[in-house]
């Protein structure tokens, strides 16, 4: 007998991330109705959106049928359409919850959302029963599946008819013990622009990571037509977009413009449709360069685009792509500071070799060193934080380029007033090449990623160890 009159309500489990659910069923002399599956209902009662690709119904004519226990590497929506089963879920993914088992039956008023890894199985308790489940991915010989034994003395699942009375497969009969079963791994994080400044410090953070991969350009080429297929992309959770092109004043040139839109648009409108389609979480890498710096205080999140140019309209252009991905990242940065040339090693290097450099005073902001980036890409991962965007530069007080090139004469044992303030137009006026415009105010307000939990270390601090380093 159908359970009518229930309202929607989830019940965590003792596996993470598998959650039971009271479907509401309505009926009357003629029978019963409900919404198996209600997106917008699901996600207000906490379920992930987790796109499923795909319906399947396993139809079951005798009490006692018993399949699994099977773990495939995508998540399932299960319910029964009719009649009903005695189910057993057991966590076959790599972690600590490795074999942790849970159990209850499932009627038409019940569904369960079964994610990556957790290997399914169910008896039937009455006849004619319909097993009905949605999955988010299509098998593939590529992919990788796990099997348990229903019979495993370590799992000891109390089926409510003994195995040696119902009908099994051969085939299930045959899965190995838990000792034996090979875990399903979790999904991957793939780190683009490894070998440039903020790449090698994700290197670091993610050193120890096994699932953890990272590529340049000659590895994966985002412009490429055969993109989609490059990787079996349902594998992966994460995609870290280190890469762009950041020459901001060869980005004037002819050459140069075509470049930067390539990379910061036309490859991130790439990387946009393979996160999309794949369910994964897009972390993209922005710059202060997407305003024009005419504000007079801080730049918000939420501070409309108006960057001056192609640099920053090529980035402005991506960070406009990324916020259409379902999970993404946008963070927002200013005046990188890595292992690589850089601002601060060039004024350090001129202190050191006697060189007194004019340097400008009209351009205000912090340092974002790429450890502290680094850093809290893995806070907001790790956090599960609201997706969208978050400034992320040290903390500290603003300055201009001018006053970090005295504190770096100073902190490095030399004379400060040795460098001499320009200002901008002063500093290109001989140029004779093409020059981009710079944004007067840098400056990020952090308030949404301390409100994270995520508070970055000081600009002045940062700046001590860095020197400390080389």
């Amino acid at each position: 007998m159908v359970d009518v009159g229930k309202a929607l309500a989830r019940r965590e489990t003792a596996i993470p991330g598998l959650v039971i659910f009271d479907l509401p069923v309505h009926g009357d002399n003629r029978g019963w109705f409900k919404e198996n599956w209600q997106r917008e209902k699901m996600l207000a009662a906490g379920l992930e959106d987790f796109g499923p690709v795909q319906n399947n119904i396993s139809f079951n004519d005798a009490v006692g049928t018993t399949r699994g226990i099977h773990a495939e590497p995508w998540d399932k929506f299960v319910s029964v359409a009719t009649g009903r089963i005695f189910g057993a879920w057991v966590d076959l993914r790599e972690g600590p919850t490795f074999g942790a088992v849970v159990t209850a039956e499932l009627d038409a008023s019940t569904a369960i959302f079964v994610p990556r890894g957790v290997g399914n199985s169910y008896q039937t308790l009455e006849p004619n029963t319909a097993y009905v489940y949605l999955v988010n991915d299509h098998w593939s010989p590529s992919a990788t599946y796990s099997f348990l034994n229903l019979a495993d003395e370590t799992a000891a699942i109390a089926w409510p008819i003994p195995l040696a009375d119902v009908e099994i497969s051969p085939k299930d009969l045959a899965h190995p013990r838990l000792a034996d079963v090979t875990p399903i791994p979790r999904r991957k994080t793939l780190v683009l622009g490894a070998n440039g400044q903020l790449g090698r410090a994700l290197r670091q953070r993610f050193a120890d990571a096994a699932w953890a991969e990272f590529a340049t350009r000659d590895d994966l080429d985002l412009t490429s037509d055969e993109l989609a297929s490059a990787r079996r992309w349902r594998d992966y959770d994460t995609i870290i977009n280190a890469a762009a092109y950041t020459a901001v004043d060869k980005a004037e040139t002819p050459e140069g413009r075509v470049a930067a839109w390539e990379a910061n648009a036309t490859a991130v409108a790439a990387l946009a449709r393979i996160a999309t389609a794949n369910g994964i979480t897009l972390v993209h890498v922005s710059s202060d360069y997407v305003f024009d710096g005419t504000k007079q205080n801080a730049y918000t999140e939420t501070d409309p685009f108006a960057p001056l140019g192609v640099y920053g309209q090529s980035k402005a252009a991506g960070d406009a792509i990324v916020a259409t991905v379902p999970r993404h990242y946008v963070i927002r940065t200013s005046w990188v500071i890595g292992d690589g040339n850089n601002f601060v090693r060039t004024m350090a290097s001129l202190a050191g070799r006697g060189i007194d450099p004019a340097v400008v005073d009209d351009q205000v902001g912090r340092l974002t060193f790429t450890d502290t980036i680094a850093d809290a890409i893995a806070h907001l991962l790790e956090t599960g934080a609201t997706y969208g965007t978050y400034n992320v530069t040290n903390g500290g007080d603003a300055a201009s380029w001018f006053d970090i090139a005295r504190e770096v004469f100073r902190l490095t044992g030399n004379d400060p007033e040795r460098v001499r303030p320009v200002s901008t137009a002063e500093y290109f006026a001989d140029a004779t090449a093409a020059v981009a415009p710079r944004p007067a105010n840098s400056v990020l307000d952090l308030t949404a990623i301390q409100a994270s939990g995520f508070t970055p270390a000081r600009v002045e601090d940062a700046l001590v160890r860095y020197l400390g380093s080389f």
